[in-house]
């Protein structure tokens, strides 16, 4: 249900998504501090993403009613990484916390670099 929520994203089929969605979803956004409550504001502040976006799922791991994704967006040459917890209860999406980051928009702290190797 969750990939399909993305490829529907990915479709523009905005009712065909919110039909996966429960009336009363809470979807929040850590990183920025935002809280979408409600199947209208979750769809509509992904509807009113400004254009020019592609979205392509990564991963869906389920157990359950909990599902974890990893979904990549890329708009003008910039890719953002959505690590994201989601709660799938009554055949319904019910609940999702979103991790939003950009890939390559931080640089690793230079003590670590004795450790890591560039990815």
């Amino acid at each position: 249900m969750v990939r399909r929520l993305f490829e529907l994203f990915e479709a523009r089929r905005w009712d065909d998504a919110a039909a996966l969605v429960h009336a009363d979803v809470v979807v929040e956004w850590p990183v920025t501090g935002e809280r979408f409550r409600g199947r209208e504001r979750f769809i509509g502040v992904n509807r009113a993403y400004p254009e020019g976006w592609t979205i392509t799922v990564g991963r869906v791991l389920a157990a359950g009613p909990e599902v974890a994704s990893e979904v990549f967006v890329t708009q003008d040459g910039v890719t953002f990484v959505d690590a994201a917890f989601w709660t799938v209860e009554d055949g319904l999406i019910r609940a999702g916390v979103e991790y939003w980051a950009t890939v390559g928009g931080e640089r690793a702290p230079a003590w670590r670099a004795r450790w890591a190797e560039p990815g």
